[in-house]
């Protein structure tokens, strides 16, 4: 079969949110670009895995940038003009659809989809962007030290596509281009005698992995019983247990992700879904009925991305293609097993068991069985770059007698997370610890060899460790941003990507580049923030 040849300024590999924030920087800068998804949903983490946006929590003050804040109010704009809302609801400035208590915009991940798609419009009716939805990469051929051609198939028809550019980027959730292209990457932990890093392992361990998840969507009908099929599997996980925690991971009880004490999280504390704000059910919880017009939501739906449903038996990244769907399916079966459990086997708030009235609302997800279209992958393939972030860069225990970050000269965007690494493959417990609002380095974001290409995500120069903060949505945003607009700040130049760091005066022009497109390359000190600011930043860190 013969394969069509396209070319383009920019090929981008994967549409999550990095690859779409990458789209919309290069595009806006003049660049022709090419995103390709596999998926038919552009959005990755925050869509077609179904996650709501974790975010640094004076998020609705100081963005770190302005395509980010436009994003996140054009979600908001999307339930005001065509969501049944309350009048009360319609008016709130910082509307959180779902009122979940992990970001202040939670929200049903369709709408998500449809906002990108209104965002990327403008460039796609001009000609600058083509998406390519259900497209998977087969091949990638490289010539020395560059990347040539990326080869696709698409998924509809079989059909081939050879796509050709002077920059590539790789915006794949688990760094699938890294790998394909022979681009010199680690995976899994480092040894600390490598990173020096407080919370580094003795030695290195390619294979211990963060556990994934794959998350589904469900509303609660109390008198109803919407009881799934027994999952296959389902009595050997009912008593599955981690060694490092208080009991069976089908339970209430879990290990509290900093203390590793027992703690108690159950779905409903009392008899309706409004009795408490710390249950499982308020955590990611994606539309509030009460915010929409009676009549309109049946139920609250939640999106359930729990402790609970962490996958960690086999890992996902560097195994072979019959491993990872292995991996892949017994995950599905896991969060499945835990849904049924709820349905049946939990011990309910008022003495009985089982909730039967959950259903899984697979429409808010665009399927049909109630899961997401996409596991939640927490860590992939990292660059080997020119700069690695490590612990000490940003990790507060790490930096005694320091009161920020590590400052960095060659600094594209900033961000903000907790190091948040979740049980591992090897049975780890957590590892949640402090860190400082921190600054995206430049130099993680250039391979040590390959010439023509990008990081857009979590697959930037980090170590395990520090990945746990820069792997959040808006972090990733700003990732994907930074190398977008490096893209076509080199090709205007007409300068080598790694020359932008190499040179002081092309990156001074560079970052007033990124400055004019509305991205923030330090964080504010309290004097430079407006009262409003002021306050909101200093109530959040407290």
């Amino acid at each position: 079969m013969n394969a069509t040849e396209r070319t383009a300024d920019v090929v981008i590999i994967g549409g999550g949110l990095g690859g779409v924030s990458a789209t919309l920087a290069a595009a806006r800068l003049g660049a022709k670009v090419i995103l390709v998804e596999e998926l038919d949903w552009l959005g990755g983490q925050l869509t077609s895995q179904a996650v709501p946006p974790d975010e640094y929590p004076w998020i609705e003050y100081l963005t770190a940038s302005q395509s980010y804040a436009t994003f996140r109010e054009t979600i908001r704009d999307y339930y005001r003009r065509h969501m049944p809302l309350t009048d009360a609801a319609r008016a709130r400035v910082r509307l959180n659809p779902g009122q979940g208590n992990v970001s202040s915009l939670c929200h049903e991940p369709w709408v998500a989809v449809k906002a990108i798609d209104e965002i990327l419009a403008p460039h796609v009716s001009a000609g600058r962007v083509t998406v390519l939805r259900k497209h998977r990469m087969v091949k990638a051929e490289t010539d020395g030290d560059r990347i040539r051609t990326v080869h696709l198939r698409s998924l509809d028809d079989e059909k081939e596509l050879v796509l050709t550019a002077p920059i590539f980027i790789d915006a794949t959730e688990i760094g699938d281009l890294l790998e394909m292209a022979n681009v010199e990457h680690v995976f899994g932990a480092e040894a600390q005698s490598q990173t020096n890093e407080l919370h580094a392992l003795p030695e290195a361990d390619p294979f211990d992995q963060q556990a994934i998840t794959w998350c589904l969507a469900a509303d609660y009908l109390p008198d109803e019983d919407h009881t799934i099929d027994k999952p296959a599997d389902y009595d050997r996980l009912k008593t599955l247990q981690l060694d490092c925690w208080p009991g069976p991971q089908l339970s209430w009880t879990l290990s509290d992700f900093v203390t590793h004490q027992p703690r108690e999280r159950p779905l409903f504390v009392g008899p309706t879904d409004t009795d408490s704000l710390y249950d499982l059910w308020h955590a990611r919880r994606i539309a509030y009925r009460q915010n929409f017009l009676p009549g309109s939501y049946a139920s609250d739906i939640t999106l359930a991305n729990w402790p609970q449903m962490d996958y960690w038996e086999k890992p996902v990244v560097g195994v072979s293609a019959e491993a990872k769907a292995l991996a892949l399916a017994e995950a599905r079966q896991f969060s499945l097993a835990f849904f049924y459990w709820m349905q049946t086997d939990a011990p309910r708030h008022d003495g009985g068991y089982g909730y039967r009235g959950l259903r899984l609302r697979g429409d808010v997800l665009g399927t049909m069985d109630g899961l997401a279209k996409q596991a939640y992958f927490r860590e992939g393939r990292r660059i080997q770059a020119e700069f690695t972030v490590l612990e000490q860069h940003i990790g507060v225990e790490a930096r005694p007698g320091q009161s920020g970050a590590e400052r960095f000269a060659d600094s594209v965007g900033i961000g903000a997370y907790r190091i948040d690494l979740h049980p591992s493959t090897r049975g780890r417990n957590t590892v949640d610890i402090d860190s400082f609002p921190f600054q995206i380095p430049l130099g993680a974001l250039l391979p040590v060899r390959v010439e023509n290409l990008l990081p857009a995500c979590k697959n930037l120069g980090t170590t395990r460790v520090t990945n746990g903060a820069y792997r959040e949505h808006a972090t990733e945003w700003s990732i994907g941003e930074a190398a977008g607009t490096l893209a076509a700040f080199s090709l205007a130049r007409k300068q080598p990507l790694r020359a932008v760091r190499a040179d002081k005066d092309l990156l001074g022009d560079f970052q007033r580049t990124l400055e004019g497109q509305g991205v923030l390359l330090a964080w504010p000190s309290l004097g430079a923030l407006t009262p409003v600011q002021r306050v909101g930043y200093q109530h959040a860190k407290r």
